[in-house]
């Protein structure tokens, strides 16, 4: 029974893999559609962000089931309640990517993103693609050193959210109500995109070192 159970567990893992994965794509595409203003990789994005929410069921179908046949304590239980925890931090974060991909397809043929505002979200989706890279390989190697430049990421994530906010309220700013409201909400779902990737990682720390004190956010 041990090798069974140890065996989905190995599955499990794959699973969250798998689903970063698919965040890593659809973040890479959204802000690529954000920046070249492509309606069909847009579409791809939103499209694909089913594939995200099937993958997340079998993950939480998988751990219910383990929790109910094998009734773990101990490191198995913490493994299965933080994959439940990560997988659905990921789901979030592909349906950021896809909110982006949305903004991109509501205001095609022109760009959601004003001239005041490009060179932010060029950084700002740089940064986004970044955090999504580093949150593939901390669920590969599980490397708190890889955690701590998740964090990192995500505080560039927050200057430039504040930067976008600031230029919006700076004196000279003519952009009009559609265009305000774009940059509002596309910089939320990048600010918000690494916010949840640091909650992924912090749910790793705490599932490798089982340390409360470094994570509360994780119980």
């Amino acid at each position: 029974m041990r090798t069974i159970f140890t065996a989905e567990l190995s599955l499990l893992a794959g699973d969250l893999i798998e689903m970063s994965e698919h965040v890593q794509i659809a973040i890479h595409n959204a802000t690529k559609a954000l920046a070249t203003k492509d309606l069909e990789l847009a579409q791809s994005v939103i499209a694909e962000d089913a594939n995200l929410d099937a993958l997340e069921h079998r993950v939480d179908e998988r751990c219910v089931l383990l929790i109910a046949r094998q009734q773990p304590v101990g490191l198995d239980l913490r493994t299965l309640v933080t994959s439940l925890r990560i997988s659905a931090g990921l789901e979030r974060m592909g349906d950021l990517a896809q909110h982006i991909a949305e903004g991109v397809r509501r205001a095609y043929p022109d760009s959601p993103v004003p001239a005041s505002h490009k060179e932010i979200f060029r950084d700002m989706s740089a940064a986004a693609c970044q955090v999504s890279d580093l949150v593939v390989e901390l669920l590969k190697t599980r490397d708190l050193n890889v955690a701590a430049q998740i964090v990192g990421d995500d505080d560039t994530l927050d200057d430039l959210h504040a930067k976008a906010y600031s230029k919006l309220l700076a004196t000279g700013y003519k952009g009009g109500t559609q265009e305000t409201l774009d940059v509002a909400l596309l910089a939320r779902f990048l600010e918000r995109f690494g916010d949840h990737a640091v909650n992924v990682s912090r749910r790793v720390v705490y599932l490798v070192t089982g340390d409360v004190a470094r994570d509360s956010s994780a119980i």
